[in-house]
């Protein structure tokens, strides 16, 4: 039930934030899937990428985390019907509006 809950909220959250990011569109379905997508882009590709990029992470003291964010979206955008990411800098925004979103519903959900 709690896996079914997390699932909702981040549908949820990606049908606001997409709702707020100029250049993201998504459909009620292309919420569900992009969820879990995202999640499982977040899963298994993304700490490959963060060991392979830890150098320049470092360099740039974890900015460069917002920018494999936003490459994730993208690759979301491409692999989901009804979830579209005009380009980086949307998909860049996307990301930072996502976390903020998602970061509010944990906070309230820790208050409940």
């Amino acid at each position: 039930m709690k896996f079914f809950l997390r699932w909702l909220v981040s549908a949820v959250s990606i049908g606001v934030a997409a709702y707020l990011v100029p250049g993201v569109s998504v459909t009620l379905w292309g919420a569900l899937i992009a969820a879990v997508v995202l999640g499982a882009l977040n899963l298994f590709l993304r700490p490959a990428i963060i060991i392979l990029t830890l150098p320049i992470n470092i360099l740039t003291l974890g900015l460069f985390s917002l920018v494999i964010n936003a490459l994730l979206v993208m690759l979301a955008g491409l692999i989901v019907p009804g979830f579209v990411v005009a380009g980086f800098w949307a998909a860049l925004l996307f990301a930072l509006v996502l976390t903020l979103i998602n970061w509010v519903f944990r906070f309230w959900g820790h208050q409940a």
